[in-house]
């Protein structure tokens, strides 16, 4: 098996590859050093996920999963048994982008795979405590080829080749200022 995909990487990937070498260069280093308020907020945020402190009788919560089928491995935020309902938790969201998305099929596909009934995924935004309804991936074909397609680009991309075209994405990254490949 190949290194697997970890699969908030997805969502990352997206946004720019270069920031998961960065992120993966950075483990280790007090996070203070580089991280601005938005990521600690989110960290932060998230806690009692994955310390497992998050309320509710029928929640499953921050469990290990596999999907063989893509290579993923991660974490998910929230499964409801009593609803199927899997969710992934943003400290904000203004809008949904493809790696929220994709992040959240990579968790589906798992779980599914792992043998739990997922009928309805959802992201939500703790800041203002707004829940959005995505399609299941086999409910939304133009989505799932994105995400197929969006798995081969990982598995063929070098880092030595890419150059990053956005200037939005570089102006919103934390590793911009050490980067080789911002615009």
């Amino acid at each position: 098996m190949e290194n697997p995909i970890i699969i908030s990487n997805l969502n990352d990937f997206v946004f720019c590859p270069a920031s998961i070498y960065f992120h993966n260069a950075y483990s280790g280093v007090d996070e203070l050093t580089y991280q601005t308020s938005d990521q600690i907020n989110g960290k932060a945020a998230h806690e009692t996920i994955d310390t497992k402190k998050y309320t509710g009788a029928a929640r499953i919560q921050s469990i290990d999963v596999y999907c063989e089928k893509y290579n993923l491995i991660g974490k998910i935020d929230l499964y409801d048994s009593a609803t199927r309902a899997l969710t992934e938790r943003k400290k904000k969201i203004s809008k949904i982008y493809d790696g929220q998305v994709f992040q959240l099929y990579g968790q589906y596909f798992a779980m599914t795979e792992m043998g739990y009934d997922v009928e309805k995924l959802l992201i939500h935004s703790l800041d203002d405590n707004k829940t959005y309804d995505i399609d299941l991936p086999e409910n939304d074909p133009a989505m799932m080829k994105k995400f197929e397609n969006l798995i081969k680009e990982i598995e063929l991309f070098n880092l030595n080749d890419f150059r990053q075209n956005n200037p939005a994405k570089c102006l919103r990254c934390i590793y911009e200022p050490m980067c080789d490949r911002s615009v």
